[in-house]
């Protein structure tokens, strides 16, 4: 049974496992950690009884697992999977693809942006622009890339940026090692991209002039600590006339003796001098050994007020209040039941749609669906 405090289950979509999760109008849209399976588009109009309305399937070696919604226009990212043992096609290059989902039963293939490497792994989109984790031609690793999509059949790359050290065609060396400093996914809020970057820390920079983002700061906390950031997750609101932001490291890298992930509220005030200012672990979770994939992975990027659910791979959801950001708290949890044929819950994403019903993937199987009592 579920462990569930403050939470119930409503319902559940039995599917392959999932990396990302969006929820609009009723309609839940699923992308997929591993090939076959790339995007299900569910309809969870009645939570109880989801029906599964289409899906889209991926080649070997590659998946399609973070998607994004807007109006009726949905994005997928395409990308070699170096956990997936197979061959990718010898003509299989990374990107994004963009359907016409205005009959979510029929999604049309308006356009494919591709990309040299492995491809682009997360993103944010808008009615104007998506913005790009994505790997190009001589750079190291992935770097943010922006798209202008006012005319979703031809997307249109208007600008970049890298960490200094990613250009190595032109002559940039970097001080780190392999592709431990990279772009994991941009957060637009306003005129800023909020960049998480793996070991990099995370990086805000101005895209006053969109064709040419400049960094204002950022932070990286790797080392002291080992585990890579995932989310930088600004809050749309000021609490007690100050502006924070959320920041989600990953429990998937550290070494046997590494201090788990954890989330991080950071006071962001003063934008050039961004200073944490609190971190939340949940209870049990200690330094001691213990398997990868055990903390915190990815908070819901919907904002709704001072309390967020977060993905805490195998401790299932847990809910923090920020109201207090130099003192987060835990009021309310949930944890799936383990899928079938596996050892442990593995939660991988959370959202929440305009009924406040909460969506949660499990990164080998389904997606549950709870709701705050």
């Amino acid at each position: 049974m579920p462990q569930a405090l403050g939470t119930r289950q409503v319902g559940y979509i039995n599917c392959a496992g999932g990396g990302q999760i969006i929820v609009q109008n009723g309609i839940a849209y699923v992308g997929h950690m591993r090939a076959p399976f790339g995007t299900t588009i569910v309809d969870v109009r009645d939570p109880k009884n989801p029906e599964v309305l289409s899906e889209l399937r991926m080649p070997p070696g590659t998946h399609s697992h973070k998607v994004r919604v807007i109006g009726t226009l949905m994005v997928v990212n395409q990308e070699l999977n170096f956990n997936d043992p197979n061959e990718p096609p010898a003509d299989f290059k990374g990107g994004v693809c963009l359907y016409d989902v205005a009959d979510p039963r029929n999604p049309k293939l308006l356009s494919r942006w591709a990309t040299e490497g492995q491809g682009v792994h997360r993103f944010d989109i808008d009615e104007r622009y998506l913005y790009l984790s994505s790997t190009a031609d001589g750079y190291l690793a992935h770097i943010v890339i922006i798209l202008d999509i006012r005319d979703p059949r031809n997307p249109v790359e208007v600008s970049r940026w890298w960490m200094p050290g990613q250009w190595t065609t032109g002559g940039e060396v970097p001080n780190w090692e392999k592709t431990a400093h990279r772009c994991h996914h941009p957060l637009r809020m306003g005129n800023r991209l909020y960049t998480s970057y793996w070991q990099g820390g995370f990086h805000i920079l101005n895209i006053v002039v969109i064709t040419k983002p400049e960094r204002i700061s950022g932070l990286d906390w790797t080392p002291p600590f080992h585990c890579p950031t995932h989310t930088a997750l600004p809050i749309p609101f000021l609490i007690r006339d100050r502006q924070y932001m959320l920041v989600a490291d990953e429990d998937v890298y550290r070494p046997p003796n590494g201090v788990p992930a954890f989330l991080s509220a950071v006071d962001i005030t003063d934008i050039r001098h961004p200073a944490v200012v609190g971190t939340f672990q949940v209870e049990g979770v200690d330094d001691a050994p213990q398997p990868l994939a055990t903390a915190c992975h990815q908070l819901c990027e919907i904002v709704t007020g001072t309390e967020i659910p977060v993905a805490w791979f195998a401790h299932g959801v847990r809910f923090i209040d920020f109201s207090n950001p130099r003192s987060m708290r835990e009021v309310a949890s949930f944890v799936p039941d383990v899928p079938d044929g596996c050892t442990r819950v593995q939660s991988n994403d959370v959202t929440i749609d305009e009924r406040g019903l909460i969506y949660v993937t499990d990164r080998q199987r389904g997606v549950t669906i709870i709701e705050r009592v």
